[in-house]
């Protein structure tokens, strides 16, 4: 696997067009992610860039507490996300400021890895917002080559902490087929 970081700012990018295409009937329409309709997925997005700066300055999450809990949409999804991307940016693209380790919900990893796992949820979760939202579901293969070849390694935020769904076995050998499969999602 290559540094994620050099790909986040594209996928941050797409994640955010996917969030300002989206219909104004749509914000409530499930997504492959049982427990969040489309709004619910561009606020768990918000809160996860809400942290990056903070991550990868290296502070432990114990000293940000609950700054941001609560609704970081305020009433609107896609400027709730312009305001989370432009800080998390900012962030990922000053790489010579970013701690090595850094410090997340689950522990200490190193901050290339903290990247892939970023990497991960822009790509899984854009597919997520097309699909709840009835958009092109096309992703970019180079972040499906990088989010599947960390998938493969069965790593711990896949199924420590229960992020994902359980695999489902699937007989495709096409990437994006087998990245929704690692995260127990299909297409059809």
């Amino acid at each position: 696997m290559s540094d994620a970081r050099r790909l986040i700012p594209a996928a941050m990018d797409r994640f955010g067009a996917r969030v300002h295409a989206v219909p104004d009937d749509r914000w409530d329409a499930p997504t492959p992610c049982s427990e969040w309709s489309v709004r619910d997925l561009v606020a768990h997005m918000c809160f996860e860039h809400r942290w990056a700066p903070h991550v990868l300055a290296g502070e432990p999450m114990d000293a940000v507490g609950n700054v941001y809990d609560g609704d970081l949409l305020e009433g609107d999804p896609m400027r709730g996300w312009d305001r989370a991307a432009v800080a998390s940016r900012e962030a990922w693209t000053s790489t010579t400021a970013h701690a090595d380790p850094v410090h997340v919900s689950f522990g200490w990893l190193p901050v290339g890895e903290y990247a892939v796992q970023m990497l991960v949820d822009l790509t899984v979760h854009e597919w997520d917002l097309a699909r709840g939202a009835g958009l092109d579901e096309h992703l970019d293969p180079e972040s499906v080559q990088e989010t599947l070849a960390y998938l493969r390694g069965d790593p711990v935020m896949l199924h420590g902490p229960g992020l994902f769904a359980d695999a489902v076995e699937i007989g495709s050998a096409d990437p994006v087929d087998q990245m929704l499969a690692l995260t127990g999602r299909t297409r059809s």
